[in-house]
């Protein structure tokens, strides 16, 4: 309960120069159907907020100017509170807002090849990712890195085991990593795809669509707990 706010008449006073033909019963009958909601005084009187007034300037507004019933207002007003926003015309209804991009997602995905002139040895992979000889082997044996025909690893084994040591050391197995090898596989498959032939789309682009979709779907599941 509280005294603070606006009394009825005070709100008829505030929109009356926008819009003349308003009354006090109007003012009530759109409190009646829930499109505004004033608090009460302890003596049961309404008090209007500055945001009671803004919605019923846009419920007078959407009425008068777009004829719109009172159960598209009640949906609009629903989706502003959800955090949509108004559509570009006048007449559209409210609409998703824009995404921002994201930060932690390039805005160049760069497929160039890796870097052909490095070669590691067994012991020059280990030690430049704090892998043991165990932890390697298993990395192998799920297909997350590969020995080439020489024996040696490349640069792109080097950013894969890099990547794998950060979540072994949180006590993850490597046979629970061998989910994203299938998923990278199946996502290499689709970029291909797209990619060959006539028309092809811009391969980093699609791949860059493939990592913010990828990110966007752990973020979401993170979230939701």
């Amino acid at each position: 309960m509280t005294d603070a706010g606006f009394t009825i008449g005070a709100v008829l006073d505030r929109l009356r120069p926008d819009f003349p033909d308003l009354t006090l019963s109007k003012i009530r009958f759109l409190d009646s159907q829930d499109l505004v909601s004033p608090e009460r005084t302890r003596s049961r009187y309404r008090r209007y907020s500055e945001r009671d007034i803004d919605r019923l300037r846009f419920v007078l507004t959407c009425q008068r100017e777009k004829y719109w019933p009172l159960k598209v207002i009640r949906e609009a007003l629903d989706a502003y509170d959800r955090g949509l926003r108004p559509a570009g015309d006048d007449d559209g209804l409210p609409q998703a807002p824009a995404t921002t991009p994201d930060p932690d997602l390039p805005t160049d995905v760069d497929l160039g090849s890796p870097d052909r002139s490095v070669r590691l040895t067994r012991a020059e992979l280990q030690r430049a990712c704090g892998l043991d000889r165990a932890d390697l082997a298993d990395l192998e044996s799920f297909g997350l890195v590969t020995e080439g025909d020489d024996g040696l690893f490349s640069t792109s084994d080097l950013q894969v085991a890099e990547a794998a040591a950060g979540l072994l050391a949180y006590g993850v197995q490597a046979r629970h990593l061998r989910p994203f090898r299938l998923a990278a596989e199946r996502e290499v498959a689709l970029v291909q795809g797209l990619t060959a032939g006539p028309g092809r789309a811009d391969q980093s682009e699609v791949v860059r669509q493939c990592l913010a979709l990828h990110l966007a779907l752990v973020r979401s599941g993170v979230t939701r707990g």
